[in-house]
């Protein structure tokens, strides 16, 4: 399946690399392309990742990548990747 990185997950990301690269930006650069590669997993296997906790939804799903929660949905057409959150940020207020 193909795989659709959303305008929120763009921002997301740019969000990580500023803060980042604030202190060093070649690590920005890997933590964000790291984020970006996982989404190759989850196009061929969209199942992989587990049930979001805080989210009654059995098509959201999330897979980890270092510290952050790659959050995404399975369409009929494709997997939205609908955003990219620290694991210690509470995500119920960004769906609800």
């Amino acid at each position: 399946m193909e795989v659709v990185w959303t305008a929120e997950c763009f921002k997301d990301l740019s969000g990580i690399y500023e803060y980042y690269s604030r202190d060093n930006e070649f690590y920005a650069k890997q933590v964000v392309a790291r984020i970006i590669d996982k989404g190759k997993q989850v196009a061929a296997f969209p199942k992989s990742g587990r049930k979001v906790p805080e989210i009654d939804n059995p098509n959201i799903r999330e897979v980890f990548r270092g510290n952050y929660r790659i959050i995404y949905v399975i369409t009929d057409q494709d997997i939205r990747i609908l955003t990219v959150v620290h694991g210690a940020m509470d995500i119920r207020s960004k769906f609800l």
